[in-house]
C-alpha cells in the first residue's frame, strides 16, 4: 500500500486530468451525417466540441437516400424530424417490374401504421441531409471545419493529443476523446491499427442521379428485375431527378470505363424509362466489413469507419446515425459530469453486435439478390416479383418488414445498462410507441425520465422529484397493454428513448440502485 502522502498526489493527479478531461474539447472527424449527428449530440447535451473535414466543403452528392423510422424517432428528441420529413419524398408504392412489364405493386406508404410514428420510408437525398444537420449546428454555435484533416494522434490517458493539418498550417491540440466518423478509409483507425476484415462482392454496380420520363418515373420505388440484370429507380427531389442503382450489363463486366451511355439501352429496356441529362454517374463496388473493435482508450470509431456493407434495405446511413446517437448521449454525460466514465464501455457491446448481425443478413440478402447463378436468377424471377408480395399481404410479414427494415427492432437486452423485466417488455428494449397516449414526445431535451402507466406511488414520485428524474403518467388503457407493458409498473428510459429499467413492482430503491451505479445525474438534478 503506498504512502499517505504519494497516495493524496495520485489521488490530486486523478482529479486534474479528470477537470482536464472534462475541460477539453471532444474532437469529431468527418462531417457526414454520422459526425454531424454526434456533434449535435455532444452539444446539445452540454458538451465541448469540435468537428473537422478535409473536404474543402459539403457534399453535393445526393448518395444515400433512405432514411427509415428509427432514425427519424431519433431525431423528434431535438425537433429535427418534421424538417426532415417536409423536405424528402415519402414513397407510397413499390412497383416491381420483369422484363419491363409490371408484375407487383405494393403499397409501403404506411405499411408500419401502429409501430412508429413515421410508418413509412423516407427519400432525402444525403447533401440535402447533411445541410439540414450543419444548419442545426450552426445554431448550437458549432461550424464544421473544412480542409482540415487528422494528421496523428496519440492516447495520453487523460487526453488524447491530435495533429492537424487545415487551411492555415498544422497545429496541435488536446481532446477528451477522439471519434472517428471519417468512412470506409477512416484515418482513426489506421492510427489505431485496428483490423476491418470482410471483403468485396464480385460484381460492379452502376449509380447514376438522372431526369428521366416515363413509368418508372412515377414518384414511388421501382423494383426492375431479370434473369441477368436488376436495377432500382426512385425519387431524389421534388425537380424530377431519380436515382439508378443497378448491375453492370453482363456484356460490359470487365470494362475499365464505363459511362450511363453504355448502360442507357440497358436500363430503359429493363424499366421501359427514358434516360434524360445526367447530374452524377459512377461504378464502384460493394465491400462488406466490420472493424475488430469500436473504441480503444479514449478513442472511438462510428459509421462507415466501423462497418460497411452491402446497400440492401437503405440500412448503411441510418445504421451511422444509430452509432453517432449512442455514443454521444454517453460522451456528453461523461464530459459534463453527470455520468461515470463506465458508461462508455456500454457503447461497442451495444453497437457492434448489431454491425455484425447486419453485415451478415444483409450479405445474404444481396449475395442472393445479386448472383447471376441459378439461386440468384430464382431469387429474382420467383421470389421477389411474386412471392415477397403475396407474404405482404399478411400483416404478420408487413409488420416483421417493417420492423426490420426501419431499425426499430434493434434492442440492447445484453447491456450492462439494461436491467429488469415487466410482461414482454424488458430493459434494453426501445420504448414501445403508442399512438393514442403520444409516449414518445419529449419534455425539452432529451434525458433521463420515468414512465409509469396506471398509478404512482407516492414514495416513487417522491425519489424521481428529489433526484431530479422526469416523471411521466399514463392512464391505463388496452394501447398500453397491447403495447407489452405491465399496469403500474416502473419504467426508466434512456436519453435515447431505449428502456434501462424495468420494474414491476415500483422500487424506488431498484431506481436508486440503478442510477448510482453509473453515477447519473439527470439534468433536472443538481450535482453533487
Amino acid at each position: 500500500m503506498p504512502p499517505r502522502g504519494a497516495q493524496d498526489a495520485q489521488d490530486a493527479q486523478d482529479a486534474q486530468d479528470a477537470q482536464d478531461a472534462q475541460d477539453a474539447p471532444i474532437l469529431v472527424v468527418g462531417a457526414g451525417p454520422t459526425g454531424l449527428v454526434l456533434a449535435l449530440e455532444l452539444v446539445l447535451g452540454g458538451a465541448r466540441v469540435r468537428i473537422i473535414d478535409r473536404a474543402s466543403g459539403p457534399g453535393t452528392a445526393s448518395r444515400a437516400m433512405a432514411v427509415h423510422a428509427r432514425t427519424l424517432e431519433l431525431y423528434d428528441r431535438f425537433g429535427l424530424a418534421d424538417e426532415v420529413v417536409s423536405r424528402g419524398i415519402r414513397v407510397h408504392k413499390g412497383h416491381l417490374f420483369e422484363h419491363g412489364v409490371a408484375v407487383a405493386l405494393i403499397d409501403i406508404g404506411n405499411f408500419g401504421k401502429g409501430l412508429s410514428p413515421y410508418p413509412f420510408v423516407l427519400s432525402f437525398p444525403q447533401d440535402e441531409h447533411e445541410a439540414v444537420l450543419g444548419e442545426r449546428l450552426r445554431r448550437e454555435g458549432i461550424e464544421v471545419e473544412w480542409n482540415t484533416e487528422l494528421v496523428s494522434f496519440e492516447d495520453r490517458g487523460p487526453l488524447v493529443r491530435a495533429r492537424l493539418r487545415g487551411p492555415h498550417g498544422e497545429e496541435s491540440m488536446d481532446t477528451a476523446w477522439l471519434c472517428g466518423c471519417d468512412g470506409a478509409h477512416s484515418a482513426v483507425r489506421e492510427g489505431l491499427g485496428v483490423a476491418f476484415p470482410g471483403g468485396t462482392y464480385r460484381q460492379a454496380f452502376f449509380v447514376a442521379d438522372i431526369e428521366a420520363s416515363g413509368p418508372g418515373t412515377d414518384g414511388d420505388l421501382n423494383f426492375c428485375l431479370d434473369a441477368d440484370a436488376l436495377c432500382l429507380v426512385f425519387p431524389i427531389r421534388s425537380s424530377g431527378r431519380f436515382r439508378l442503382i443497378g448491375l453492370i450489363p453482363k456484356p460490359l463486366e470487365g470494362r475499365e470505363h464505363v459511362t450511363l451511355e453504355d448502360v442507357r439501352p440497358y436500363v430503359e429496356q429493363l424499366i421501359g424509362i427514358r434516360v434524360g441529362r445526367e447530374m452524377w454517374f459512377s461504378t464502384y463496388q460493394v465491400h462488406h466489413r466490420v472493424a475488430a473493435t469500436f473504441r480503444r482508450g479514449r478513442v472511438f470509431l462510428a459509421g462507415d469507419a466501423g462497418h460497411i456493407h452491402s446497400p440492401a434495405g437503405g440500412q448503411g446511413m441510418n445504421t451511422g446515425i444509430g452509432d453517432a446517437v449512442n455514443l454521444g448521449w454517453k460522451l456528453a454525460a461523461v464530459a459534463t459530469g453527470r455520468a461515470d466514465t463506465r458508461i462508455l464501455e456500454t457503447y461497442e457491446p451495444e453497437r457492434i453486435v448489431f454491425a455484425r448481425t447486419l453485415v451478415a443478413t444483409t450479405d445474404r440478402l444481396f449475395t442472393g439478390i445479386t448472383s447471376r447463378g441459378v439461386a440468384g436468377r430464382t431469387i429474382r424471377r420467383l421470389l421477389l416479383p411474386h412471392i415477397i408480395p403475396l407474404l405482404l399481404r399478411f400483416g404478420w410479414f408487413r409488420r416483421l418488414a417493417f420492423r426490420t427494415i426501419s431499425q426499430i427492432r434493434i434492442e440492447y437486452r445484453g447491456s450492462a445498462l439494461s436491467s429488469g423485466s415487466a410482461g414482454a417488455v424488458r430493459g434494453g428494449d426501445r420504448l414501445p410507441w403508442i399512438a393514442p397516449l403520444d409516449n414518445f414526445r419529449s419534455d425539452g431535451l432529451p434525458d433521463w425520465h420515468l414512465q409509469v402507466y396506471g398509478t404512482v406511488s407516492p414514495m416513487l414520485a417522491a425519489t424521481a422529484a428529489s433526484y431530479g428524474v422526469h416523471l411521466r403518467t399514463f392512464d391505463w388503457d388496452d394501447a398500453a397493454a397491447g403495447a407489452g407493458f405491465v399496469r403500474d409498473a416502473l419504467y426508466l428510459v434512456r436519453p435515447d428513448g431505449y428502456l434501462a429499467l424495468v420494474d414491476s413492482k415500483q422500487d424506488e430503491n431498484a431506481l436508486l440502485q440503478y442510477l448510482s451505479r453509473f453515477s447519473i445525474v439527470p439534468r433536472g438534478a443538481a450535482r453533487t
